[in-house]
């Protein structure tokens, strides 16, 4: 089990990984990176400026929750904003996945080890749960009132396991933010 230690320095964290929870956290990291990457198809300068003129609200539900419309009562604003803000935004969560993925990639898969965040690492490592959580949570359709249904599914249930990988998430994300509040 993951074991988190936050140091006495100011946004510091340091988990202890088992050998599945390496691969495991190596491969949400990848996956995420990979969903919110921007298009590459873009015109370069188009993309050096961080403008996406095609840009419109998702029709994949995850995706639509981790970059949703900034007015809700406006779609032609919506839209507008999403043109000059969506590009720079997958960018940052991407980087922030690729980050959390080069430090879990640094220890080995066969014996665990432990991993270090500090400064911006560690607000990579907090965007990327997130991210990771909210994804996990739409496609299994997690809401404030069906987590004992949830947690009670059978096994051969497909958001099961995906329920159980959420919920392991959730803990992690709990653990750092509280860790570094000082409330452990």
């Amino acid at each position: 089990m993951v074991r988190i230690l936050v140091g006495r320095e100011p946004s510091h964290l340091v988990l202890d990984l088992e050998p599945v929870e390496v691969g495991l956290l190596a491969s949400l990291a990848a996956q995420v990176a990979d969903f919110v990457a921007p298009d590459a198809d873009v015109d370069p300068l188009v993309a050096l400026v961080g403008l996406d003129p095609t840009a419109q609200t998702p029709v994949d539900p995850a995706m639509r929750r981790l970059f949703p419309d900034a007015y809700g009562d406006d779609p032609d604003a919506s839209a507008r904003f999403r043109r000059f803000t969506e590009r720079d935004l997958r960018e940052r969560k991407r980087a922030a996945a690729l980050v959390v993925l080069d430090a879990v990639t640094q220890v080995d898969p066969d014996e665990g080890g432990s991993v270090a965040f500090d400064g911006e690492a560690l607000d990579s490592w907090l965007a990327f749960l997130t991210d990771a959580r909210l994804t996990l949570g739409t496609r299994v359709g997690v809401s404030d009132d069906n987590h004992d249904e949830l947690t009670a599914l059978p096994q051969e249930d497909p958001r099961s396991g995906m329920y159980a990988v959420y919920h392991w998430l959730t803990y992690l994300q709990d653990a750092t933010v509280s860790g570094l509040l000082g409330d452990s």
